[in-house]
């Protein structure tokens, strides 16, 4: 039932490094974690999308997350939610600051990356910093992306979180 979302999340968590200076947060999870388990799951969103499956929030949330989903993390419950509620607003900002690509062009990991980074700035914790949204995205790029993606996922990141300032404020 779980397939396809579980291969990519033994793969996370099996490459999860707890760096000395994180701040650990509810149940041991780092916000590193958290982070990588909010990318995971939407991620596991996309994949449901693209087979034109319904997507099983809960499920997914709750096996990521190895908790029942009312004890999981606010940050991975809203950014999926936010994710997938706004996924239809969110594309085509991005789509108008692609040159010669689209969203949909970009795989599915990337995908996630991105809509990841803007859902956390601008729903699930506005008024957190771009340059740390940005620098979490840099991140997640450099460690699960080809070798030169991370820097795509700066530039667009960049330009389409500064072109919307002050959207939800």
């Amino acid at each position: 039932m779980f397939g396809p979302y579980l291969l990519i999340y033994r793969h996370l968590k099996k490459e999860m490094v707890l760096m000395e200076d994180e701040e650990i947060l509810e149940e041991g999870k780092s916000r590193n974690a958290l982070q990588k388990d909010a990318m995971t799951a939407i991620y596991d969103a996309l994949t449901y999308q693209a087979m034109g499956q319904p997507i099983p929030v809960e499920d997914i949330v709750s096996s990521l997350c190895e908790l029942p989903y009312e004890e999981c993390d606010y940050f991975v419950k809203a950014a999926l939610i936010a994710a997938i509620k706004f996924q239809g607003d969110i594309i085509p900002l991005f789509n108008a600051k692609m040159r010669k690509w689209t969203f949909d062009r970009l795989n599915r990991l990337e995908q996630a990356i991105l809509l990841l980074a803007y859902v956390h700035y601008y729903y699930v914790e506005p008024g957190v910093d771009k340059g740390v949204v940005i620098d979490i995205a840099v991140k997640q790029s450099k460690s699960y992306l080809e070798e030169k993606d991370y820097k795509f996922v700066n530039a667009i990141l960049d330009n389409v979180l500064e072109s919307n300032a002050g959207k939800n404020e």
